[in-house]
């Protein structure tokens, strides 16, 4: 196919070219009633590139085919055979990919390491999780992607479940070794979905991990905006085989998506996939050996425990993505929370995600020696300076397999069950009514369904107590938790 063009971005220019006067949606009129002082900031070209689908980029049969001609693009760049576009981020994508392979009361294998997404998914179309824990790391107090041998447990005590959701790579850059669990999915016949939201680069280079299409995955969906090159909220769903109908797929996409999409994500993910065909192996090889020096330059950083390729040797994950950095900062006698307010409020340098123990950042095609210098910069000043921020409330840790809950209740019945507030230490044994995610990077603590623990409390309170962030709880201050009432 002819990776130059760009159907999406090239009837945008065809719209400005022709002068269209639009008499419907967006209200602002392509930016003539905008307010000046918003334009002042986010810029003409926004609100010039927001243009409906229909009778806009397209008319209103959609005859020139522009979205679909772009998809059929991004399928051929990533060696899938279809690709979906959706303009409401991965959160969204990941419910379309489940409520396409197990529809409610069905069983659907899922890593209980998984975003808060996905756990509405399960809310949302009432499916029965089978959770298939991952591999906890307790030194480093981490969860790596589940292996093969936990899916074959899971399917052979639940030959009746659907498929398999398989979350990799992780936030923190540990990956799974997903052509071995396609293999275990594959003979059970059922499929495996991936959700790769952090793996949108992985197709365009050898030294990567592998893609979720070339190791057999049925189902992948990948948050271009995420480790690519398109605004927020761009999401591709890609598809392969025929154990998921892309029929089924594209009709559950049009029951959950919007129907006013942004031509802006679908512009900008085209533009991205031409740009990776024709540059992506020399960028992405660029920001490889970029990486391999802030690994070097992180590794002699006295208190600073980077995360590296000992993960792989000592067995507890497949692979590791080597453009994401993941920095313990326990040894410096501070949490990663307190660290990465420190670099923002003193460097102004904001790393995309940080927990009790650590901090993660990432480095792509788009860093340049600026920002690499910048990177190990702000690291060195922030081991000159650590003494001075002080040691925070401590977070009393569980051990890995306390924080393997029973879940006593689907979580679509819990969530919408007759609830209760209790405080939260009177919550212990009783059955969660909420999410308790801690973000980032989101990964819910405890599931709605999930019977509580004491331990599972002792550690979100004082987490809380020393800046964690749960604010998808009814009461964020988690003085109280919300339960299914007796």
């Amino acid at each position: 196919m002819d990776h130059s063009r760009v159907p999406v971005l090239e009837a945008l220019q065809e719209f400005r070219r022709r002068g269209d006067v639009v008499y419907g949606p967006p209200g602002h009129k392509q930016g003539a009633g905008a307010d000046p002082r918003v334009v002042d900031i986010v810029g003409e070209g926004v609100f010039a590139s927001d243009v409906l689908s229909l009778n806009g980029l397209d008319d209103r049969r959609e005859s020139q085919g522009v979205l679909t001609r772009a998809e059929e693009l991004m399928a051929d760049a990533v060696g899938a055979e279809h690709a979906f576009f959706s303009t409401c981020g991965s959160s969204l994508s990941v419910k379309t990919a489940m409520l396409a392979v197990a529809g409610p009361g069905e069983k659907l294998l899922v890593s209980r390491n998984a975003h808060k997404s996905v756990i509405a998914a399960l809310i949302v179309n009432g499916v029965d999780p089978v959770w298939v824990h991952p591999k906890f790391d307790a030194e480093r107090h981490l969860a790596h992607p589940p292996e093969p041998d936990d899916v074959r447990r899971a399917l052979a005590a639940h030959p009746d479940a659907k498929g398999m959701l398989l979350i990799t790579p992780t936030d923190w850059g540990s990956c799974a070794d997903i052509a071995a669990v396609a293999h275990v999915c594959h003979a059970h016949d059922v499929p495996l979905i991936v959700d790769e939201a952090w793996g949108a680069h992985l197709p365009f280079h050898p030294d990567l991990p592998p893609w979720g299409m070339n190791a057999d995955a049925d189902l992948v969906v990948t948050s271009v905006h995420k480790m690519g090159g398109a605004v927020e909220q761009s999401s591709v769903f890609h598809l392969q085989g025929d154990r998921v109908s892309p029929e089924v797929l594209k009709q559950r996409e049009d029951l959950l998506g919007t129907t006013s999409s942004s031509s802006l994500v679908y512009a900008t993910l085209d533009g991205w996939r031409r740009h990776m065909v024709e540059q992506g192996h020399g960028l992405l090889d660029t920001a490889l050996r970029r990486a391999a020096r802030i690994r070097k330059a992180v590794a002699d950083l006295p208190g600073l425990r980077l995360m590296g390729d000992e993960v792989v040797q000592e067995g507890l994950t497949t692979q590791l993505d080597p453009l994401r950095i993941t920095i313990d900062v326990r040894e410096l006698g501070i949490s990663g929370m307190q660290a990465a307010e420190w670099l923002r409020a003193h460097c102004h340098v904001d790393f995309g995600s940080s927990d009790t123990c650590r901090i993660g950042g990432q480095i792509t095609h788009a860093d340049d020696d600026r920002t690499e210098n910048l990177f190990v910069d702000s690291l060195n000043r922030l081991v000159e300076n650590a003494g001075t921020i002080g040691p925070g409330p401590q977070v009393h840790l569980p051990a890995p397999r306390a924080l393997e809950l029973e879940q006593a209740v689907r979580p679509r019945d819990a969530f919408f069950a007759e609830a209760e507030h209790v405080p939260a230490d009177r919550a212990v044994g009783r059955v969660a009514a909420e999410m308790l995610s801690p973000y980032p990077p989101g990964v819910p603590v405890v599931a709605p369904g999930e019977v509580i623990t004491a331990e599972v409390v002792d550690y979100l309170t004082s987490g809380v107590a020393a800046g964690m962030l749960v604010p998808d709880a009814a009461d964020p201050a988690l003085r109280t938790l919300r339960v299914t009432a007796r």
